[in-house]
């Protein structure tokens, strides 16, 4: 009998490890994306010299008071957040279609990208780099893919891709997707509505930044001219550039912020693969 005594414990330990990594990972993104849409709203006021993307973010918390240590817990937030991605592709994500192969997939995918991000901070936090804008980081993986054959192609497909996810982000956030990546019964019911208001209009922001900025990949595509393409923070100065002038950048700056306290609801109420399903 105590072997199952002690497997079980141990299964719980792994699941509040799980847990506790889940309930970091998202309370980082929630920092990152307020702090983006606090320094989008700067923008479309007329504070045009910070950049409005996770380096912007970093530098405006590494001048803060102990700034350094809060730029190391945003890296160590993200190498938190790219092990639960983990654990999701491994072990499947929570909800009812969690285990298919597509989820799994997806979910390898973010590992790969949260890792890449919390190398950056992590980089960041020592010194050592990290701190190019997004937009150079664009423009530069452009014209590296464009100087292969068929780079222009590669390009394209990848503009596509990101212009795709945007819209599949957006698209889940109005049919409210998100629930199923939240405890909703320990989630009070006015609370649970306000949730849905932050997942909703933080997801759409979030898919329209996404789906922009995979347009300008596709452009860069077509013209042959990595200039082109453009990161967070031009994708985001972009906006308002539109005819709807500086107002369009502060409803997506507005919704970016908005996506920040979404994240810190998650993070709060997580619901994560062995929790309650």
């Amino acid at each position: 009998m105590a072997a199952p005594t002690a497997g079980g414990a141990r299964a719980r330990e792994a699941h509040a490890a799980v847990v506790a990594a889940a309930r970091c990972g998202l309370a980082t993104r929630g920092v990152l994306y307020v702090l983006v849409g606090l320094l989008a709203l700067r923008i479309a006021f007329g504070r045009t010299e910070e950049a409005a993307d996770r380096t912007g973010a970093l530098t405006l918390l590494a001048g803060q008071p102990v700034g350094r240590v809060l730029v190391w817990a945003v890296g160590i937030g993200l190498v938190a957040m790219a092990l639960w991605r983990l654990s999701e592709a491994v072990f499947g994500a929570a909800g009812p279609d969690g285990h298919k192969p597509t989820k799994r997939v997806a979910a390898a995918a973010r590992t790969l990208f949260y890792a890449v991000v919390a190398f950056s901070a992590l980089s960041f936090a020592a010194g050592r780099g990290g701190g190019r804008s997004s937009d150079e980081q664009s423009r530069d993986v452009t014209a590296k893919v464009l100087g292969v054959p068929a780079g222009e192609w590669l390009v394209g497909a990848a503009g596509i891709g990101v212009a795709i996810g945007g819209i599949v982000i957006a698209v889940g956030a109005v049919r409210l997707t998100f629930r199923d990546q939240l405890d909703t019964v320990r989630l009070p019911e006015r609370a649970r509505r306000a949730v849905d208001v932050l997942g909703v209009v933080g997801g759409v922001a979030r898919g329209a930044v996404f789906t922009a900025a995979g347009a300008f990949l596709v452009y860069a595509a077509v013209s042959y001219d990595p200039q082109k393409a453009k990161g967070v923070d031009d994708t985001l100065r972009a906006f308002a550039r539109t005819p709807a002038g500086p107002w369009l950048l502060v409803a997506v700056a507005a919704g970016l912020l908005l996506f920040g306290v979404f994240s810190w609801a998650l993070a709060a109420w997580p619901r994560v693969r062995g929790t309650r399903q």
